[in-house]
């Protein structure tokens, strides 16, 4: 029996081969054909729709039917899903048990901690729960920590395997328990001949080993692809970071993924546990929670603000962690790729938008083999228009020329400040999809995806093609 992940190759592969050849394309603006030549991109793999809200059809349609790659443009798609089905004021929980009596700030026993996915778990987050731990007493642990990890069902997976970049924060691994997005961060400094590399927090039982050579001279352009993490098969915790340094940099801060979401929420919770005084006697160990209430179920923040952190800044392990969380609230737990994939189709389908060309498979489009139309993204766009929760929707995407993956994208354009677009960016993918305000004071939605080999060259037709909206020409 074919594997899920190779279904969803199985009918990207069949999509692809029917990508239409172009449409007519007569109505595209000379200026915006003109730029797209420039930049060797072919018709045939861009697809553009763009139409006023208020009109009943589209004033420009290229390609509107191919099923192409949207990169996290795909986000829309379980951002719209999730508002819609959990509500804008949905919460996660993150549940802890004392597993024995408290007694003058002592736990005898194990500190039970169950996870839900909340993606939203920042180091000020984390701050607050394990303060509402100490307001209940709990100083000291003297038993284990016992993490519940059974809320997601999840292949084990190489986080490389995406593009070979398995410590970028955006191949970090979804997980029932996330800290900080999976962030470690390390704090590198000039110290005498050497370079000082320090993780903020502490990372308790790691053996950071730094290899890092100090060079003098130059300039600090590029520091980070200077750098060289590994993460050793030695049977223990290890990070090791080799390359060089300049001095000239002075004091950085470097962030990655180095271990998997669980270690990762593990070394978080001590090394904060640590800074105010609390120790955990135990190990850290897989477990079940036990059948009794817990001692504490800590809230997130609500959905409509998580999702302005998920579009703005792309965040993809926030996507992934809200897609899985779709699935297990509409199908009942543990979380599967499958039943997110069906929460979000089943979500679209009920708001009329069109999933004939839909291929999902983490929701967060980090992904070879996703696919949608033009014209199902705006027909997503339309059906967010028309609902009663369109203001939370369109304002967590980023604003052109201000702030999010657009802060330094179109700077000086007429439309800087006057459009919420989402961004996708892979390797042979660039998209933009979102809600564009016309100097008329109209607003129109506008979806174009390219999918080539010269994709990250399309900017300058994107900006054409956003400038004849924004003037009018959408009119």
């Amino acid at each position: 029996m074919l594997s899920f992940r190779a279904v969803l190759r199985l009918l990207a592969g069949l999509l692809l081969a029917g990508l239409a050849v172009p449409a007519h394309a007569a109505a595209l603006p000379p200026a915006f054909t003109a730029a797209l030549k420039q930049a060797g991109i072919p018709l045939g793999r861009v697809a553009v729709v763009v139409q006023p809200l208020d009109a009943a059809a589209p004033v420009l349609s290229h390609n509107a039917d191919a099923a192409l790659n949207p990169a996290s443009v795909m986000k829309l798609v379980t951002s719209f899903a999730a508002l819609n089905r959990l509500g804008p004021g949905y919460a996660w929980t993150t549940e802890v048990w004392a597993d024995g009596p408290v007694a003058d700030g002592v736990l005898d026993g194990n500190l039970v901690i169950k996870g839900y996915g909340d993606p939203t778990l920042t180091l000020e987050r984390m701050w607050l729960l394990q303060r509402e731990l100490r307001a209940r007493g709990i100083r000291h642990v003297r038993g284990n920590l016992v993490l519940d990890l059974s809320h997601f069902a999840l292949e084990d997976s190489d986080p490389g395997a995406f593009d070979g970049e398995p410590f970028a924060l955006y191949n970090a691994a979804p997980g029932p328990l996330v800290a900080n997005f999976n962030a470690t961060t390390l704090r590198l400094r000039p110290n005498g001949s050497q370079v000082l590399v320090e993780p903020d927090p502490a990372l308790p039982g790691v053996t950071l080993d730094s290899r890092l050579r100090l060079t003098e001279g130059g300039e600090c352009n590029g520091w980070r692809d200077a750098l060289t993490p590994a993460v050793p098969d030695s049977g223990r915790l290890e990070l090791l970071i080799s390359g060089h340094y300049a001095r000239a940099c002075g004091e950085q801060t470097w962030s990655l993924s180095a271990f998997g979401p669980a270690v990762t929420f593990d070394l978080v919770f001590r090394g904060l546990w640590a800074e105010t005084g609390g120790t955990v006697g135990g190990a850290t160990v897989p477990g079940v929670a036990p059948p009794s209430p817990p001692l504490l179920a800590f809230a997130s923040e609500p959905l409509a603000a998580a999702l302005v952190r998920l579009n703005k800044h792309s965040n993809n392990l926030m996507t992934r962690n809200l897609f899985l969380t779709l699935g297990a609230e509409v199908y009942g737990p543990p979380a599967t790729l499958e039943k997110g994939a069906r929460a979000v189709r089943a979500a679209l389908e009920r708001h009329g938008v069109p999933t004939r060309k839909l291929v999902l498979e983490n929701g967060a489009g980090l992904s070879r083999v996703e696919r949608i139309s033009a014209d199902a993204l705006t027909g997503l766009l339309r059906a967010a228009w028309k609902s009663p929760l369109f203001a939370e929707f369109e304002s967590a995407l980023p604003i052109v020329a201000v702030d999010g993956t657009l802060k330094r994208r179109f700077n000086g354009s007429p439309f800087g400040g006057h459009a919420h677009l989402k961004t996708g960016t892979l390797r042979d993918v660039s998209a933009l999809a979102g809600y564009v305000h016309t100097a008329r004071g109209e607003r129109v939605s506008f979806v174009m995806l390219v999918n080539h080999p010269n994709a990250r060259r399309s900017e300058a037709a994107q900006r054409v093609l956003l400038e004849w909206v924004h003037a009018g020409g959408a009119r």
